[in-house]
């Protein structure tokens, strides 16, 4: 249906922003996926249910989910993984998201501006489930039509994020998920190119959700759930716009009312590349470790000299990390780290665990482990520097690394010499590598939570990709689901 078939005002007679037009031709006639596109999203789509399941594996995660339920229909038609619950879409997106993202070890996107875009999944595959009960069963959207519509939804966040530092003017990244899945959870809804351009006005006029929450003194748990609040508004706003409310087609360009003026500063929101896959094709898997991205390579470094100093740990002088200006800014931290939100932001508490321990795990951020004196006499000794090149080649789109280095010092004059590492695993130029550790990290989570049969059937179809992309989506998603 299309917001202007409503006639409820002038709006839709007016020409629509730019951006508007441009989002709503790419998202219903987008180009051509190619296969490895296609591979890769998948693995998108299922780290992040894996990665809402280990979730759920926390009573913080299942508290907060169930939370959400008790005020919902728990009749609904969206199966929610991880639990025996049924939800409506808009609670469904919030909670799908919220599990999914609760432990940051969901995939990430690094540019002017950060963000996580598999926090698109949970809308998507809210909306297709629900579409699909007003469809034939011969007509079903299958996991295929959710992976094309995610494609799609990574590159209007991510491209979006590469000229535009939302997080300079202190605010939040979850407006590009709100924006990019309203878009796309329109098409999955039916909508035609009106009605994405009518919602994706929508998404603007709700403007962007502050930072706050992510930084001391005031981080706290909102920042696991803030994206899947992203994602219920994203699916409400598309079922508003498929029922008929028209959209505001100059949303951004309006003077003094628009969002370009208002959030922006009058600095106008474009895309600086045509839009294909770009985004899907160099998204940044978390493959061993739910830490900060920005961590990532430090955390790496930190583990391979674990050996070195795991014996020495008294004699520890100081302890060098060299890191991103991005790097540097959002994550160096001292002080005292006030709860698990604060700690998983932390690049010295991170590379700490590492030198430590030579792994970590989410358990690592709880206040029994931080409550470890060996780690905060660690920070105490960590300075950290911007490294220029780092920088550099952190915004170079064809290299979009994500470099750290880490040298540990003794009291005797001695060190271990520097140990830097570039690109992280999950990084475009180790998928290789990174591939079955992927599948390792799915099957622990689905074992963990679902039990060893449901791991040993979804192996079996993990060999067979192609009976997942051919899956209706509510089968798709029940095959995650928890027993009552």
């Amino acid at each position: 249906m299309s917001a202007a078939e409503t006639g409820a005002d002038d709006n839709s007679a007016r020409p629509a922003d730019s951006l508007l037009t441009t989002i709503a031709d790419y998202v219903t006639s987008g180009p051509a996926r190619s296969d490895d596109t296609r591979h890769t999203a998948l693995w998108a789509l299922l780290d992040a249910v894996g990665c809402g399941l280990q979730a759920l594996s926390t009573s913080e995660c299942r508290r907060f989910v169930d939370a959400l339920a008790a005020t919902a229909d728990q009749a609904g038609p969206v199966p929610i993984p991880g639990t025996p619950l049924r939800l409506d879409p808009v609670t469904a997106a919030w909670a799908i998201g919220a599990a999914n993202r609760w432990l940051d070890f969901n995939d990430t996107w690094l540019a002017r501006e950060w963000g996580h875009p598999s926090d698109n999944a949970a809308p998507l595959l809210a909306a297709a489930a629900h579409a699909n009960t007003r469809r034939h069963d011969d007509d079903q959207l299958r996991v295929s039509e959710v992976l094309d519509g995610l494609i799609s939804a990574y590159e209007i966040q991510g491209v979006l994020a590469m000229d535009t530092a939302l997080n300079r003017l202190g605010l939040d990244h979850v407006f590009l998920v709100r924006l990019a899945s309203t878009a796309v959870s329109t098409r999955l809804l039916g909508g035609d190119r009106d009605a994405v351009v009518a919602a994706t006005s929508q998404a603007f006029l709700d403007g962007a959700a502050l930072r706050t929450y992510r930084h001391a003194p005031n981080t706290g748990p909102r920042k696991s759930w803030a994206a899947g609040d992203a994602a219920s508004r994203a699916v409400r706003l598309a079922l508003l716009t498929v029922a008929g409310e028209p959209g505001y087609p100059a949303a951004l360009s309006t003077p003094t009312w628009g969002f370009d003026d208002v959030v922006l500063a009058g600095q106008p929101l474009g895309f600086g590349q045509a839009l294909g896959a770009y985004v899907m094709d160099n998204i940044l898997f978390k493959v061993a470790y739910p830490a900060e991205f920005h961590a990532q390579t430090a955390l790496e470094a930190a583990v391979a000299l674990h050996p070195l100093v795991r014996e020495r740990l008294g004699e520890i002088s100081r302890i060098h990390l060299r890191t991103t200006e991005s790097g540097r800014r959002i994550i160096s931290k001292t002080g005292p780290l006030r709860n698990a939100a604060d700690r998983d932001h932390c690049l010295q508490y991170i590379a700490a665990v590492g030198l430590l321990q030579g792994t970590l795990s989410a358990e690592d951020y709880t206040d029994d482990r931080a409550a470890d004196s060996r780690i905060e006499a660690l920070r105490e000794r960590m300075t950290v520097a911007e490294d220029e090149g780092f920088t550099t080649d952190y915004l170079d789109p064809d290299k979009r690394s994500i470099a750290n280095s880490v040298e540990v010092f003794f009291e005797d004059g001695s060190s271990t010499g520097e140990v830097t590492v570039e690109y992280p695993l999950g990084h475009r130029r180790r998928r290789n590598e990174a591939w079955p550790l992927l599948e390792e990290k799915l099957l622990d989570a689905v074992g963990a939570r679902l039990g060893p049969d449901r791991r040993a059937a979804v192996a079996e179809l993990l060999a067979a990709p192609d009976r997942i992309h051919d899956m209706p989506v509510q089968e798709f998603l029940g095959l995650f689901r928890r027993p009552a």
